[in-house]
């Protein structure tokens, strides 16, 4: 199974980070010294994908801009002789090859992706939430595409949440078959707490096959009023064609506050010219409890 497309939906309102989403988008957000769609495209990219579909819609040029030449910019570092500078801005240009969907009504993530069939057609492809960050010695997507290419089959990738988080993921059911790897039978949306059919819930990262397309295209609204990937999944699933995978690594949900911030503190603290002063400062503002 060869995947070199990766579909990235980021036509969302991103009403979690209101108000600094009122005019720039979710994933423009800077972690760090690069947005958040950044990081996710050099995942993808170290991964082996060399094409960015990108699932927009209106008022979200600025992200497709984000990943062209700014020649005005280029030629100020360059006149300036700030070489280092002038390189990244180049390299981010030249990352991936960008195709740019419109998403003209958001109706959900499985809606969103079905945007993507006249560009995916008949191919493998993968699929990245664009404000969903994974961090480890292996990139995200990577472990669920070795699994794929191994097996053949959709993977999904999950991770274990506390029992009062289940309600905000898809969770799965399903069989351990060697260690890490999982055989899905169930897909459950957004379960209430006490009734999910374990704590293995689906994170923004997929492999999936293009049978996907038929199972959303005949999607009716279900949590949410959305049109739910999940919901296409379970067609996969009953099908004994969609497999999990455990992630190994850190994640950050950056539409999360707590997340957002959090992982801003990650990379600050590898950074070798920044490491002791923040962390000098961080324990000013958290002093130690009995002081």
């Amino acid at each position: 199974m060869e995947v070199r497309k990766v579909v990235i939906p980021v036509a969302g309102w991103g009403t979690r980070s209101l108000p600094a989403t009122k005019n720039i988008p979710k994933e423009m957000l800077p972690i760090f010294k690069k947005p958040v769609v950044q990081y996710v495209v050099e995942e993808a990219q170290s991964a082996g994908i060399d094409t960015v579909v990108l699932v927009t819609s209106q008022n979200k040029t600025i992200i497709e801009d984000h990943f062209d030449h700014n020649l005005t910019l280029e030629n100020l570092l360059e006149r300036k002789g700030k070489s280092q500078l002038l390189q990244e801005v180049r390299d981010v240009s030249e990352m991936v090859n960008i195709i740019a969907v419109r998403q003209k009504v958001q109706l959900g993530l499985g809606h969103a992706v079905l945007c993507a069939k006249e560009v995916c057609k008949d191919e493998a492809f993968a699929v990245m939430v664009g404000d969903d960050l994974m961090f480890g010695k292996e990139p995200g997507i990577q472990q669920l595409l070795d699994v794929a290419r191994t097996e053949n089959m959709a993977v999904v990738g999950v991770i274990e949440v506390p029992e009062n988080k289940v309600d905000r993921y898809g969770i799965i059911q399903g069989e351990e078959f060697r260690p890490g790897v999982f055989r899905v039978r169930n897909l459950v949306e957004k379960p209430a707490i006490g009734t999910a059919p374990s704590r293995l819930a689906i994170v923004g990262r997929y492999v999936l096959v293009p049978e996907i397309f038929k199972y959303l295209e005949k999607l009716e609204p279900g949590v949410g009023g959305e049109l739910q990937l999940t919901d296409a999944l379970q067609g996969l699933a009953n099908e004994n064609r969609l497999l999990a995978v455990k992630l190994r690594g850190q994640r950050f949900d950056a539409g999360d506050w707590v997340e957002y911030l959090t992982a801003n503190i990650y990379f600050a603290l590898h950074d070798e010219d920044l490491h002791d002063d923040l962390v000098k400062r961080i324990q000013e503002l958290v002093p130690c409890k009995g002081r």
